[in-house]
């Protein structure tokens, strides 16, 4: 599967809907099921704990301009993008469900990013500012999943949460640009552009390190102790998100001439759903 760079739209190819792959059945994980590290585990559960609700809103601003757009393959994409995010929307709904019969209390957290998140955050924005924010959000999980493809970062996770982790970071990689070719054709001024890029960082950032800490809190290892055991497995080759997600996705999404399909990566969704034959 291969993206070009052309006129508007630029990526002309449709993705594929598809269902979680039969590895990726996660009721048998472990409670840290990441290395055996906590500290790795429930920053990974922070994100995780951020998608089912954060996936149904990106549908959300997509769709309000659904009836704008005349481009019949920038259309077909819509749907598929809806398509794809409904899935990792139950995939991590299953996620959420092991958390808690694993004995984690994840649900003051869930009400309280939901209603901050959904019910005062996106009434009080404009349409075209959500639909930013959807685009700046979607560059940033393209690039945790270039991660997640390219430098093997969930090697050492239970299998189960890698797969399903591995699937939903192919499938981002393939829909990194929809929400972005839709805000190039409903609202293409550069400010929006960077004011979608502010709410996606702060609330994207702020809520996954509530998230991952109101699961720390839970552990009965202290919290310097589950540093230095953090510290301990990763060795030399520690790589902070702040700086490869955060950092890296708001320098390159300022570039005034920025697409979702400059950094090339779609040659490593394709590789990984051709191996896993989807």
């Amino acid at each position: 599967m291969t993206y070009m760079r052309t006129n508007t739209p630029t990526s002309r190819v449709v993705p594929k809907v598809r269902k979680a792959p039969p590895g990726a059945k996660v009721d048998g994980v472990p409670r840290h099921w990441f290395a055996g590290v906590p500290m790795f585990t429930h920053i990974s559960n922070g994100v995780n704990l951020l998608f089912p609700a954060g996936e149904r809103f990106f549908v959300r601003s997509v769709r309000h301009f659904e009836d704008r757009l005349e481009d019949p393959v920038l259309r077909a994409q819509v749907r598929a993008f809806y398509g794809q995010e409904g899935s990792h929307s139950r995939a991590h709904e299953e996620v959420i469900e092991v958390l808690r019969r694993q004995g984690y209390e994840v649900d003051g957290f869930l009400r309280f990013y939901e209603r901050v998140a959904f019910g005062i955050i996106e009434r009080l924005t404009s349409p075209e500012l959500r639909l930013a924010a959807t685009a700046a959000a979607e560059h940033f999980t393209a690039i945790m999943a270039e991660g997640a493809l390219e430098r093997r970062v969930l090697d050492a996770a239970h299998p189960a949460m890698r797969e399903l982790l591995m699937w939903h970071a192919a499938e981002e990689i393939e829909h990194r640009a929809v929400a972005f070719d839709v805000l190039r054709e409903v609202a293409p001024g550069y400010l929006t552009r960077m004011g979608g890029l502010a709410y996606a960082t702060v609330t994207l950032a702020g809520f996954w390190a509530l998230g991952t800490a109101t699961l720390l809190r839970q552990e009965e290892a202290s919290l310097r102790g589950m540093l230095a055991q953090a510290k301990a497995a990763r060795g030399d080759d520690h790589r902070p998100i702040a700086r490869d997600v955060f950092w890296a996705g708001i320098k390159d999404y300022a570039r005034p001439s920025f697409h979702p399909d400059d950094r090339g990566n779609a040659a490593l969704a394709a590789e990984y759903l051709a191996k896993v034959g989807a």
